[in-house]
Parts: C-alpha cells; sequence; structure tokens
C-alpha cells in the first residue's frame, strides 16, 4: 500500500520528516527518491531533529556518508555518486549500527539494500509544494506509515 501527504513548505516538510522520526527504532532503514532540489535534504534534516540531533545537517554528496548523533543516531548517505561504482563504504556495518540509516539516491545502491525498508518519493509540485509518497516493504514499515498518517 502507498500513504501519500502533500506539504506546502520546506517547514511542513521538516515537520513530516520529524513526526517519522518519533517512530523510528535503531536499524531502521528509510531511502529517499527524487529529483535535484525535490527535497530530499530538507526532509533528512526533519527527520535529524525529531531523532534529537542538534547539529546542522547537509547533504553528504561529496563525503558519501555523514553520521550524526542524537537521541537515536543518524547514517546519512548520498548514494549520488556511487552509480556504477563497486566502492565499498561499509553498508552492512552501517545497516547494522544502532542508528537510523537514511540512503538519497538508493536506487544506485539497491542490490546493496535489505529488502524491509521505508521508500520514500518526494515529488517537486511548485516551488514550495511537494507530494511525499511513502512506500513501506515489511510489516514494520507498514505500521509505521499507518500510525504516521493518523
Amino acid at each position: 500500500m502507498t500513504y501519500e501527504a502533500t506539504v506546502y513548505s520546506p517547514d511542513e516538510t521538516e515537520a513530516l520528516a520529524g513526526k517519522l522520526a518519533l517512530l523510528l527504532k535503531p536499524r531502521d532503514l528509510v531511502t529517499l527518491e527524487g529529483d535535484l532540489g525535490a527535497g530530499k535534504t530538507t526532509f533528512t534534516k526533519g527527520l535529524a531533529k525529531g531523532l534529537g540531533i542538534e547539529r546542522t545537517v547537509n547533504s553528504p554528496t561529496f563525503t558519501i556518508v555523514k553520521q550524526y548523533e542524537g537521541r537515536l543516531g543518524l547514517n546519512h548517505i548520498d548514494a549520488y555518486r556511487l552509480e556504477d561504482s563497486d566502492e565499498d563504504i561499509g553498508f552492512e556495518e552501517l545497516l547494522g549500527s544502532d542508528a537510523v540509516t537514511v540512503v538519497e539516491w538508493a536506487q544506485f545502491i539497491e542490490e546493496y539494500l535489505p529488502a524491509k525498508r521505508l521508500e520514500i518519493r518526494i515529488r517537486r509540485e511548485s516551488e514550495n509544494i511537494r507530494h511525499v509518497s511513502f512506500h513501506p516493504y515489511g510489516d514494520r514499515y507498514e505500521l509505521i506509515c499507518k500510525e504516521l498518517m493518523e
């Protein structure tokens, strides 16, 4: 099942992500898909705030992975530069850690990712409006989506 929301500003995007963060547990995996400028990093910033992370979150484009500490840790992966790459950045260790892992551009590392995860697609409708669709894979993520949409 797909769950959908529309947000009308970057603040609403962050608020939706913050609400999701309250439902996440260690080792949860969230993937974010969307064109450049769709709001993937804005969503991740809101997720980080909801996880109690106080550091400024920005896109890890050039470093591939950034890690943050909060109520729960956050592994933030930007896989954009990993397309057609055989580089091992330790996915197994990151996914097995006691942190939440967020992967932007996950389609580039699909073969490394577990089947059970929450896939989020963000589509830009206009300057500020975004359509956010949640695609849960696995019972746990289905329950998260149901609770998030209540």
